[in-house]
């Protein structure tokens, strides 16, 4: 169950070519970027002259320079700028289950917030979310990456429960970590296959999730939660989405996991999700059947990778939940 939870078998057979493709080249690029400067170093050291070049080699060789520059200037600016730059994305969905809502309700996601030692975002995030006025907030797990982090994750969550109702479910580095007190005292509400009745702008809606690792159906989670609300279902994994739409009973499934690749390639994207379903689940909103479904890029960065990214910016989610029997957006 550990190893199922923690390392689930999620890496399809083109993002593992993608990868091996993309190593080849890169560490071609690499290698052959250091003997052309070694061999240049020596060659002022020793005071020699630069050799004749064919066109093409010295094409070649500027490419080759060239697209090794690049790649540092890309390494640089995900390790030191990508990580601290995070980018507020709005979406509003409209349904007729809101009844009653006298406005917008206003719903705040975050996720995979991967804390270490070193404060990153955390110190921020508070003030950010602060400055999106929610109604509530959704944590969909991945607390930290080492114990060590646990002061961090917990000074930053604590923080947040204090700007509006906030709710919380475990992903797969709890369940690695088992062990730690994440939320102890925290004001914060975990939904671990369960759900509660919540009221925001004069509308009740259901909101309910389950840790990853619960082992039991997702379905037990709603067993007793009203069916005609509008229902809201926090999950780490993105790919339960097709069980999730199956039972008819969540409108709106809210997951992580995936970083939105956390690095990625210009016009192209995620190289890996690890969402078991490749680019099919990537990050950001999709529809299966009668749900929506919206994919969180996280916070932090993954504890089994070097800490950086690129193209995929930490993200805070801001959901308009509409209602369209009287409410106006």
């Amino acid at each position: 169950m550990l190893g199922d939870a923690m390392f689930p078998k999620s890496i399809t057979p083109p993002e593992i070519i993608r990868l091996v493709v993309f190593a080849a080249v890169a560490g071609s690029i690499l290698v052959a970027a250091g003997l052309w400067t070694g061999a240049w170093v020596m060659r002022k050291v020793r005071r020699r002259p630069e050799p004749k070049r064919s066109a093409a080699g010295a094409w070649t060789r500027r490419g080759v320079l060239t697209a090794a520059g690049t790649g540092a200037g890309c390494f640089l600016w995900g390790r030191f700028r990508e990580p601290y730059w995070p980018q507020v994305t709005h979406t509003t969905l409209r349904t007729p289950k809101l009844r009653g809502a006298t406005r917008p309700i206003r719903l705040v996601q975050i996720s995979d917030m991967h804390s270490d030692p070193v404060v990153r975002l955390e110190g921020r995030l508070a003030g950010i979310i602060a400055g999106c006025q929610p109604d509530l907030i959704v944590f969909t797990g991945d607390c930290v990456n080492s114990p060590a982090g646990l002061g961090v994750f917990r000074r930053c969550l604590g923080e947040i429960s204090r700007v509006a109702p906030t709710y919380v479910c475990r992903g797969n580095w709890e369940v690695f970590f088992g062990d730690l007190d994440y939320f102890g005292t925290l004001d914060v509400v975990e939904l671990d296959g369960s759900w509660r009745s919540v009221s925001a702008a004069g509308a009740r809606f259901t909101l309910a999730g389950q840790a990853v690792g619960n082992g039991a159906p997702l379905i037990e989670a709603l067993a007793a939660a009203p069916p005609e609300d509008f229902t809201v279902f926090l999950h780490h994994y993105p790919k339960e989405i097709y069980e999730l739409s199956a039972t008819g009973r969540v409108d709106l499934h809210l997951a992580g996991h995936t970083h939105g690749g956390q690095v990625t390639v210009p016009f192209y994207g995620a190289l890996v999700t690890l969402s078991g379903h490749g680019k099919d689940l990537e990050w950001g909103l999709y529809r299966v059947g009668q749900t929506t479904l919206y994919i969180n890029r996280g916070i932090g960065m993954e504890g089994l990778m070097p800490r950086v990214r690129f193209g995929a910016r930490p993200e805070i989610s801001v959901f308009e939940l509409v209602g369209t029997a009287g409410c106006r957006a």
